[in-house]
């Protein structure tokens, strides 16, 4: 989804790959940026490997943003036969920077998709305001929905509980012309033709056998309301299409799989049939999703031709997986965006990470900003090898981009309006002194630990707890590191007094100061006054430097904090 971000950028010459074409002009090399299905946050995302290359030579055209995008039929001889004056490419958001959030139920897969997001779930497990925090969470990473459930559109409605019709009207278009027929074979029949066919070590298909209903049986079945779905005739003679990365594709679906069941018997759609009718009717021109979906092309392009339809044009982008090689899923909770906005990272930082883990760029580097990314991007250096995402590494990835905030004015804003509420949310009634809570007062303590902290999040873990709360200690930890702590305590409160005349403290001030302090004192030793100060400010016994806490708290706290060490003797 956050990689969506980067496509609909990266395309100022809108460039994708078409043959020659009369009623085109400038010509060039290269391939074209695209788009997908992610069944979860970062799969199926388009991946950029280091290594490999890509096979084969086409011509490709790129036409200027300022003219008319042309896939007539013309152009190839793959089914890229389309007209549109806009490109709509399922994906979230397009190159034409149309962002469409579908929310489908039906299938059990989470999809984030196209011009839409597309989730998938069983209809009596949809989670009451999912479809609000999918669309949050699109705000959240910068591309907010034109069109949505909450928004509308006018390629609504938007809930695939509300396109039944449909979904049923295409399905029965099917059935009038001979290419699907009703199945009412029952889910124990259906489970032992499973069971059979792993026993004698086959694959599991459905065997057609509704295909071959007289009409009488059929009229008396129907009659008779016995529950039933509905399959799609699967063809032989499946044309070849010319995939945007994988090249020329042809799978003979009808040789290995049973007819697929297009409408179940509760009226929802499967995947096949509502991908097809919802990409036809909202003028989806693109659709490039995760590779696995690569063998189902020919499939959905057999619904095309059944329903008289024109396909869009196809793409399959290889997927994201674990550092270990194994495929991200739905079921790592830690992965949902949610997860990651928690934890406090940015949505440039899960980019960066995603485009660093493959290809599409000449070189990798850590930190690019969105519109280094856009300069950078090279869609002919995208492959068809898939990538390993280590999120090991996103804290790294996170405090660069986190440094980049904190000098951005704007996004600094952004920062410091999320840190009050984590500040608030962890700490609640403990926080003392609501001067904490201040922007200039979190501004200092952002700039202080830039470079230092990977997420605002870590500001709110116990290590710095003093920024936000008085810390307690106890009369035997100061005794045991000298007998002098009063006097240093007053020591401490005198500078402080004298630095109150507006005069903006500093590190590199403030540790010359305490070293002239230290040696005030007839007994103590520099790192012993050190620990002193460090325990009457934060209770801790380490953390960043004495001077910077100083600096963090400000005269005022400090002298507070100094006060109470001498009321506690």
């Amino acid at each position: 989804m956050l990689l969506s971000s980067f496509i609909h950028c990266s395309t100022p010459s809108r460039c994708f790959p078409i043959k020659t074409c009369t009623r085109c002009c400038q010509y060039s090399t290269g391939r074209s940026v695209r788009i997908l299905d992610t069944p979860v946050l970062l799969k199926n995302a388009l991946t950029f490997n280091r290594s490999g290359g890509h096979g084969g030579k086409q011509q490709y055209m790129r036409l200027k943003s300022s003219r008319k995008r042309c896939f007539s039929s013309e152009c190839d001889e793959v089914g890229h036969q389309h007209e549109h004056g806009d490109v709509r490419v399922r994906f979230a958001p397009s190159p034409t920077g149309k962002i469409m959030q579908r929310i489908c139920l039906g299938g059990g897969v989470l999809n984030y998709t196209h011009l839409h997001t597309h989730t998938h779930t069983d209809q009596s497990r949809l989670v009451p305001g999912a479809a609000e925090s999918i669309e949050d969470m699109l705000e959240w990473a910068g591309i907010p929905p034109d069109e949505s459930p909450r928004g509308g559109g006018q390629y609504g409605p938007y809930l695939q509980s509300q396109r039944l019709s449909l979904y049923s009207q295409a399905a029965d278009s099917l059935v009038q012309t001979g290419k699907a027929y009703h199945c009412f074979c029952s889910q124990q029949r259906l489970e032992l033709l499973k069971r059979e066919a792993l026993r004698s070590g086959q694959t599991p298909r459905y065997d057609n056998r509704c295909r071959h209903l007289r009409p009488d049986q059929l009229e008396e079945k129907l009659d008779q309301k016995v529950p039933h779905v509905i399959r799609f005739r699967l063809e032989s003679g499946v044309e070849p299409f010319n995939d945007l990365v994988f090249g020329w594709n042809r799978h003979e679906v009808a040789q290995v799989e049973g007819d697929p069941v297009v409408l179940k018997a509760d009226g929802f759609p499967t995947y096949h049939l509502a991908n097809v009718v919802d990409d036809h009717l909202m003028k989806v021109s693109h659709v490039l999703r995760g590779s696995e979906w690569l063998i189902s092309t020919s499939k959905h392009l057999l619904l095309y031709r059944a329903l008289g339809w024109k396909p869009p044009v196809f793409g399959h982008l290889p997927l994201l997986l674990n550092r270990d090689g194994s495929k991200l899923s739905k079921r790592q909770g830690d992965i949902y965006i949610q997860s990651f906005q928690r934890s406090g990272a940015l949505p440039e930082a899960l980019l960066d990470i995603t485009t660093h883990c493959g290809s599409g760029f000449n070189s990798n580097r850590v930190g690019r900003k969105m519109e280094e990314l856009i300069t950078e991007f090279n869609p002919s250096k995208i492959t068809t090898h898939s990538a390993l995402l280590d999120l090991d590494k996103l804290p790294e990835f996170n405090k660069i981009h986190l440094q980049q905030r904190i000098d951005d004015a704007v996004q600094r804003d952004w920062l410091v309006r999320d840190l009050q509420v984590r500040i608030q949310e962890v700490y609640g009634t403990q926080v003392q002194d609501q001067d904490v809570l201040q922007p200039d007062y979190i501004t200092r303590v952002l700039h202080l630990r830039k470079g230092h902290i990977s997420s605002v999040s870590d500001l709110v873990s116990s290590e710095y707890s003093y920024l936000w709360v008085r810390p307690s200690f106890s009369d035997q930890q100061m005794t045991a590191l000298s007998s002098e702590t009063q006097h240093i305590a007053t020591l401490v409160i005198r500078l402080m007094e004298g630095l109150k005349g507006g005069e903006e403290l500093t590190v590199d001030q403030l540790s010359v100061e305490l070293k002239t302090l230290a040696k005030k004192t007839s007994n103590t030793k520099y790192r012993d006054v050190m620990k002193i100060i460090r325990l009457a400010l934060s209770g801790l016994q380490q953390g960043p430097s004495v001077a910077e806490m100083m600096v963090s708290l400000g005269p005022s706290e400090i002298t507070h904090r100094f006060n109470r060490v001498l009321q506690q003797h």
